[in-house]
C-alpha cells in the first residue's frame, strides 16, 4: 500500500526511523520488498534522478506498481531523491509520488527558499509533501559530486528561517555523513550535537539523514577478495542509527550499501563459476542476499516490527 510520508514520520518521530532505500532494477525492487515484510517494517522506496533516466522513468513506477500488487502487506512511501525543479515539477504532474526532494543546497539561502518555495506550492496543491536540504554533503554518488572541501555542515539558527520560510515537510541536514563509498577517514563520525541543536530549533520536526549506508567492511573485503579494488571505503556506524532517530531524524537515506551488496554477489558468482553467461542465477542470489540486508538495517533503525503498528493509520 502507497502511503503518505507525512504519516509514517508522525508515527515514528522520536522512536525510529524509517528506511529509504534507492531502486534501480526489477531484482532490488523484490529484494527490497521482500526484506520489509519479512523484519515486518514500514519503508520508503527512492527513485533518484538518475534512476529516472538509466531505463525511463516509467519502467520504474510500474515496477513499484507491480510489486504494490505482488506484496499487498506492505506500506511503503515513493519518494524521488535529489531531485532538481524540473524534475520535482514532473513527478508532482505525475501523481504517483507520496513526496519529493528539491535540493536547492548549492544555491544561496535565499535562492534556496525560493525554488523550494516553489515546489512545496506545486506539491502541496496535490497532497504531496516536500524533502528540502540545507547544507552539504559531500563526497559521490550517482549525479551528486560535491568536494570535500566546500561540504558544509547545516546551521541550526539557518535551519529555523529555511523551515519557516519555505514551507517543507521535512529537511534534509548535513550532519557529519557524505555521499558514497568513502565518507569517513580518521574518526569522523556523525555530529549529534548539531543535530541536536537543530532539534531544539525545530521540535517535533522530521530530520533527514542523507549518506547513510554503512559500507559494510566484510563487503568490502568480498569485493576484494573476488577481483574489486576499494581501499579505504568507510561508511556510518549504524548502531548510531537509533540515539540519531530519538533526536527527530525520521528518514535515513541508504543507497551505497545495496550497491555494495550487489556488486559482491555478481562478482563471487562469476569468478566461481566463469562458464556462466546468464544473469539470472546470482539475480536470484542477490534477491535473497538483499532482503536479508534490508532487514537487517530496518533491526538498526528500529522501524522492524512497525509494520502491523503503522496499519491502522491506513485503513481505508
Amino acid at each position: 500500500m502507497i502511503v503518505s510520508t507525512v504519516e509514517l514520520f508522525k508515527h515514528a518521530y522520536g522512536k525510529y526511523a524509517v528506511g529509504a532505500y534507492n531502486i534501480n532494477n526489477a531484482e532490488q525492487t523484490m529484494g527490497l520488498f521482500r526484506g520489509n515484510l519479512d523484519s515486518k517494517a514500514p519503508f520508503i522506496v527512492q527513485i533518484s534522478k538518475g534512476a529516472r533516466s538509466y531505463t525511463d522513468k516509467r519502467m520504474l513506477e510500474a515496477m513499484i506498481r507491480a510489486a504494490n500488487e505482488i506484496f499487498p502487506e506492505s506500506i511503503f512511501a515513493v519518494h524521488l531523491d535529489h531531485g532538481d525543479e524540473a524534475a520535482c515539477m514532473d513527478c508532482i504532474k505525475s501523481g504517483f509520488y507520496s513526496s519529493v526532494m528539491i535540493d536547492a543546497s548549492h544555491e544561496s539561502l535565499d535562492k534556496n527558499i525560493e525554488i523550494t518555495r516553489r515546489v512545496v506550492d506545486a506539491a502541496h496543491a496535490k497532497g504531496i509533501a516536500v524533502e528540502a536540504e540545507l547544507g552539504q554533503l559531500g563526497g559521490v554518488e550517482e549525479d551528486i559530486a560535491v568536494d570535500e572541501a566546500a561540504a558544509n555542515l547545516t546551521n541550526p539558527d539557518q535551519a529555523k528561517e529555511f523551515v519557516e520560510r519555505s514551507g517543507c515537510d521535512s529537511l534534509a541536514c548535513a550532519i557529519g555523513t557524505s555521499h558514497g563509498a568513502y565518507k569517513f577517514t580518521g574518526k569522523q563520525g556523525l555530529r549529534f550535537d548539531v543535530i541536536e541543536a537543530i532539534q531544539k530549533r525545530l521540535p517535533g520536526f522530521p530530520l533527514v539523514m542523507h549518506g547513510s549506508s554503512s559500507v559494510p567492511q566484510e563487503e568490502v573485503a568480498k569485493i576484494n577478495a573476488a577481483g574489486g579494488s576499494m581501499k579505504g571505503a568507510k561508511g556510518v556506524d549504524a548502531t548510531q542509527f537509533k540515539r540519531a532517530a530519538q533526536l527527530g531524524v525520521t528518514k535515513v537515506n541508504i543507497d551505497t550499501d545495496g550497491r555494495l551488496v550487489w556488486c559482491r554477489v555478481h562478482r563471487e558468482h562469476f569468478l566461481q563459476h566463469p562458464e556462466n553467461f546468464d544473469l539470472r542465477p546470482p539475480g536470484k542470489i542477490f534477491m535473497a542476499e538483499y532482503a536479508k540486508f534490508i532487514a537487517e538495517k530496518n533491526n538498526y533503525l528500529g522501524s522492524a516490527g512497525q509494520l502491523e503498528c503503522v496499519r491502522p493509520l491506513f485503513k481505508k
